[in-house]
This record gives C-alpha cells, sequence and structure tokens, in this order.
C-alpha cells in the first residue's frame, strides 16, 4: 500500500468506529429494550407506515408482520426524533420509520 494513502485510510476507519459508537449511545438515550409482556401499548408497523408517535415512560410493543419488539422509552428528554431501525432488530424493518417521543407528562412542568 501506498504510504500517501495510509493516513485517509487510517482516518476513515477511524470515523466509522466513531459512527457505530455514536449508535450505540444514541439507543442509551431513548431507553432501552423491555420484554413484550411489559408493554402498555401496542403500535403496528404497516408497509406504508413513515412515522409513529410515543411518549416518554410509556414501554411500547412494535408489530411488524409476524415478529415484535418492546422498547421502553425511559431516556433522555432531550431526544425528540430518531429512526427506528436504531432500536428494532436488526432487518425487522422494511423501509424508514421515523420516532416521534413526546415528554414524559411526569416531568411537564
Amino acid at each position: 500500500m501506498k504510504t500517501n494513502l495510509l493516513l485517509p485510510s487510517l482516518l476513515a476507519l477511524a470515523l466509522a468506529a466513531a459512527g457505530t459508537a455514536r449508535a450505540a449511545v444514541r439507543t442509551d438515550l431513548i431507553g432501552e429494550p423491555a420484554p413484550l409482556s411489559a408493554a402498555t401499548r401496542t403500535v403496528w408497523i404497516q408497509p406504508g407506515t413513515r412515522w409513529v408517535n410515543v411518549t416518554g415512560g410509556e414501554v411500547v410493543k412494535f408489530v411488524v408482520g409476524d415478529r415484535a419488539f418492546a422498547w421502553n422509552f425511559n431516556g433522555a428528554d432531550l431526544v425528540r426524533g430518531f429512526d427506528l431501525s436504531q432500536i428494532a432488530p436488526r432487518g425487522m424493518l422494511s423501509q424508514p420509520v421515523r420516532g416521534y417521543v413526546a415528554a414524559n407528562p411526569l416531568y411537564v412542568d
């Protein structure tokens, strides 16, 4: 490998690793996975679904076809919007779905 290509290659690798770490931290800010039995609300994701609305403090079960996952939205109050594929199991969503989180009513003045 030419030495003049080494630095850009290493920089690209470092940026890719930082992007992966950032995505993992972001899901922590949204909340955490929950058992399906803990869900207090169910949201069905259809082929035409482009967004979903949830509220901070909710545990929501998302159903996509014959698969489901649940998420506890107990994360930071600063997260208002996110890509649902960040928290869905890999390969579960076939289209982009945006999630919007309303503030937890327990902490609203």
